[in-house]
């Protein structure tokens, strides 16, 4: 399907989720990429601590400290850290051959959204984002794809088109398909980082098979969005992360 990023006028294939925010935009204020990695799928950055993930609540939580850690250096708030950590934690105990790391996460959500922050929103403590993320009206115009409303306008508040949907850009249709509850509220909400984040590890390890492959990690990005250019800016993204520094 060809989407116009929220943000900008460049044209993309998306498949299941949409990308928020247009590549200009994006590459703005990177660091050198001559110095970042090349790695090909990227590294998986600082080791997680043991978690248990079962744990009541918002088990996410269990990571503060760690997400204190690397909060300052990559530039992350700690809450979305806990938030792609966690995903990862759950995916390495659920789906092990996956291998899913917390940096290609943090890729996809910088690109989507800014770590939840488009716009001035932000990341609460129990990780929704406020105010909601909501992407444009996919009418088929600007580039965009043409989706009639799927979800009566229950997640996007538009009933003649769907819209993506929270941090990480869920079209709502995917995300009745692949949504999780990951704070243990009770609610599947795209608007969570941690339920976005989680519903994001569980569709790109289904998509992608083993992601701590090339092979795997690209196919993985593709169904994610059909988009080299956008595949590049999440692998220097994740890299940038997987060695501790900010885009």
């Amino acid at each position: 399907m060809s989407v116009t990023w929220m943000m900008g006028e460049v044209s993309v294939q998306k498949v299941g989720v949409l990308a928020a925010v247009a590549v200009t935009a994006l590459l703005a204020g990177c660091s050198s990429l001559a110095s970042i990695p090349g790695d090909m799928p990227p590294g998986p950055g600082a080791a997680l601590p043991a978690i248990d993930v079962d744990a009541p609540g918002r088990a996410a939580e269990q990571l503060r400290g760690w997400a204190d850690e690397q909060s300052g250096s990559v530039g992350i708030e700690p809450v979305a850290l806990e938030a792609y950590g966690y995903a990862a934690a759950v995916l390495a105990r659920s789906k092990p051959e996956c291998g899913i790391a917390w940096t290609t996460l943090a890729g996809i959500a910088s690109v989507e959204s800014g770590h939840g922050t488009h716009r001035g929103a932000g990341v609460d403590a129990d990780g929704t984002v406020r105010p909601a993320i909501i992407g444009v009206a996919l009418d088929g115009t600007r580039g965009n794809a043409d989706i009639r409303d799927t979800d009566g306008g229950t997640l996007d508040g538009d009933t003649t088109y769907d819209r993506a949907v929270g941090p990480l850009q869920f079209i709502p249709e995917t995300w009745r398909r692949w949504g999780v509850d990951a704070n243990g509220d009770g609610v599947i909400d795209p608007q969570n980082i941690d339920d976005a984040a989680l519903t994001a590890a569980r569709y790109l390890c289904v998509r992608g098979g083993d992601l701590t492959s090339a092979d795997g990690w690209q196919r993985a990005l593709f169904a994610y969005n059909q988009s080299n250019k956008y595949m590049r800016v999440v692998r220097d993204r994740a890299a940038t992360y997987s060695i501790g520094r900010r885009v």
